[in-house]
């Protein structure tokens, strides 16, 4: 390989700038860039130059992950918990009062805020949920922004995941658990009214609602009802009759877009191999086309003002990180305002690859293939990178870790295995119960295929994910030993009882549908056993590979003990294994000097056990 080395701080370390807006009255342009080595919220006048922005937060910790405006353009609002716990505050700055301190909205100990909507039609104010009086339950609140009083507008009776509000900002809307696992779509007439169930979706069809149309008169929801696939419907509030407005042949539904002047249905989205865009409105459909002109990638609004003259658009491509520009609706003229990580040349970084992968009972997995620079598609060796979720789904676009792995000399395969979203309700729910067993053998599967494509070093093949991609990692090194030469294991479950049984108490409502349908309930002693007997804990005796370990101490979702039983586990039986454990972080690491020591590590890791290219002998 000619491609030079490229530092890891040009991947892990903070990007120069991030997530620009313009604020609603169109007064004000702001970013995402480091202050003292955190993220924090920087803003300038939206005529004035770059070199007139200054810094409203100043978060001297993990750093502002992102941000929003209030509709009056009064505040700038953003969400921060404490060291990675997920009991978010929202935290509001003003902007021209770039030295005041930051006032916390919610200033409630170990609650957990959302925010529900930002109605147009009331712009001093935001709707959230808070588990205020009830750790379990979220509540419906609207929040004063000036102020930070509160009114409840509505309480959850135990069953309620989520909360939809009408155009005039009205709570009028909820989805409920039913105790099968099922849900129901409830609705109600005026904030005074008792909500009833407007349609009820099993668990396989979906059921979420997006928005009230326009006039209120229906909701937007992704049904898969009498299909495969999810669909945009609109469903009646009067009647629950509902109709079909958009579906793509090959893909679920991702989202509608919807003009936030006149609640009209713009466009509708889904992820193929890359970004689809159904459009449903010709001037929004001119625009498209032309921002396709403005950039390569797959551009997304990230902003816009309230009268919709200027965007803020961001562009995901495979070799160049999220290059954004200023869009003037009017004028249909574009400005780069910045690369987000300038530092990288894309002739560097290695195009994506969508490949299809059949399973070995006939399945088609979505997956992209990232091979080196200049390398010859044979012999390589290759990190399966598997996502977590298991909910979740790998798509095309900039990936940092894809992209520093094939810089370091290695192939880097990435598979959406059953149970990943996006592709139809029969391969998500073929997942059920498949924990270590078919989803398992999907990734198997996966390196299968690229061994007999001659694309990977069968010797030379090793195994890296977080939250499920670290469970996945574990099953790996556990029930397939022999596959893999190398694994690390970020934030993975280990036993899959202990696991739900530390789950947060505001995941409670939603654990029938997800976890206990999917993977099972550890109090239930018909499933338990079954639990048992996919946990990687029970076969560490198996594991030969060597493993890394990493893990946030603060991580509510999948707990330090996790990582603690299987280290200690081999560490009883004298076999080595490497742990990284990190006081202040959560489930993922958002201080930069954490992320490159683990990427640091990481490196060393695999260069030793695969042979691929390293940097640094140390950080």
């Amino acid at each position: 390989m000619t491609t030079p080395l490229i530092p890891l701080e040009h991947f892990f370390d903070n990007p120069e700038r991030a997530l620009a807006k313009v604020s609603p009255d169109r007064r004000w342009l702001s970013w995402l860039a480091p202050r003292d080595g955190r993220m924090n919220v920087w803003v300038r006048p939206f005529d004035a130059a770059d070199a007139d922005a200054v810094p409203v937060t100043n978060d001297r910790d993990r750093g502002v992950p992102g941000y929003f405006w209030t509709r009056d353009s009064s505040a700038v609002v953003y969400s921060m918990d404490g060291g990675g716990d997920e009991n978010y505050h929202l935290l509001a700055a003003d902007p021209a009062r770039p030295n005041a301190e930051p006032r916390d909205l919610t200033p409630y100990d170990g609650v957990r805020a959302a925010v529900i909507a930002l109605p147009r039609s009331t712009p001093d104010s935001m709707l959230v949920q808070l588990n205020l009086r009830d750790r379990s339950l979220s509540d419906a609140y609207r929040l004063e922004i000036a102020t930070g009083e509160i009114a409840l507008l509505a309480e959850n009776p135990g069953n309620v995941q989520g909360w939809l509000a009408d155009r005039d900002g009205h709570v009028r809307a909820a989805v409920a658990q039913t105790p099968s696992g099922d849900s129901e779509l409830l609705v109600r007439e005026t904030e005074t009214d008792e909500f009833r169930v407007l349609a009820e979706f099993t668990n396989e069809d979906g059921g979420s609602p997006f928005a009230f149309s326009a006039d209120g008169s229906e909701i937007y929801v992704s049904s898969a009802r009498d299909n495969d696939l999810a669909r945009l419907v609109a469903i009646d509030v009067a009647s629950g009759a509902e109709r079909v407005i958009d579906e793509d042949s090959e893909v679920d539904l991702a989202g509608p877009v919807i003009s936030d002047i006149t609640g009209e249905l713009l466009a509708v989205s889904y992820v193929r191999d890359r970004l689809l865009v159904h459009t449903l409105d010709d001037e929004f459909a001119a625009h498209m086309a032309r921002l396709a002109d403005i950039h390569e990638g797959d551009p997304s609004v990230l902003s816009r003002d309230r009268d919709d003259r200027t965007w803020t658009v961001f562009y995901d491509h495979d070799r160049d990180p999220g290059a954004t520009y200023q869009y003037d609706t009017g004028s249909g003229e574009a400005a780069l305002l910045y690369r987000p990580r300038p530092w990288l040349n894309p002739e560097h970084l290695a195009p994506m690859e969508p490949v299809r992968i059949t399973s070995r009972d006939g399945l088609t997995l979505h997956s992209y293939l990232t091979v080196p620079v200049g390398a010859e598609r044979s012999g390589l060796p290759m990190v399966l990178v598997v996502h977590g979720g298991p909910w979740a789904r790998d798509a095309w676009g900039y990936d940092g870790e894809a992209q520093f792995l094939a810089n370091r000399g290695y192939a880097v395969l990435q598979v959406n295995y059953r149970g990943s979203t996006g592709f139809g309700k029969a391969f998500t729910h073929a997942a059920e119960r498949e924990f270590a067993g078919k989803m398992h053998d999907d990734v198997i599967d996966a390196v299968n295929w690229a061994i007999h494509s001659g694309i990977a070093d069968p010797a030379r093949i090793g195994i890296y994910g977080g939250s499920y991609g670290g469970y996945a990692t574990l099953v790996g090194v556990t029930f397939t030993p022999d596959v893999f030469a190398a694994a690390v294991s970020f934030v993975g479950p280990s036993n899959l009882v202990t696991l739900v049984r530390s789950f947060p108490e505001y995941w409670r409502p939603f654990l029938e549908s997800s976890w206990y349908r999917f993977v099972g309930d550890p109090d239930n002693p018909d499933q338990h056993d079954d639990l048992v007997a996919r946990s990687p804990i029970t076969h560490v005796d198996r594991i030969r590979t060597p493993l890394m370990v990493v893990q946030g101490a603060n991580d509510p979702r999948v707990t330090q003990q996790e990582s603690d039983q299987i280290v200690q586990a081999l560490r009883d039986r004298g076999v080595p294994v490497e742990y990284i454990l990190k006081e202040g972080e959560g489930h993922g690491f958002a201080k930069p000097e954490n992320r490159l020591e683990m990427y640091g590590a990481m490196e060393r890791f695999f260069a030793k056990y695969l042979g691929g290219r390293t940097t640094t002998e140390s950080l």
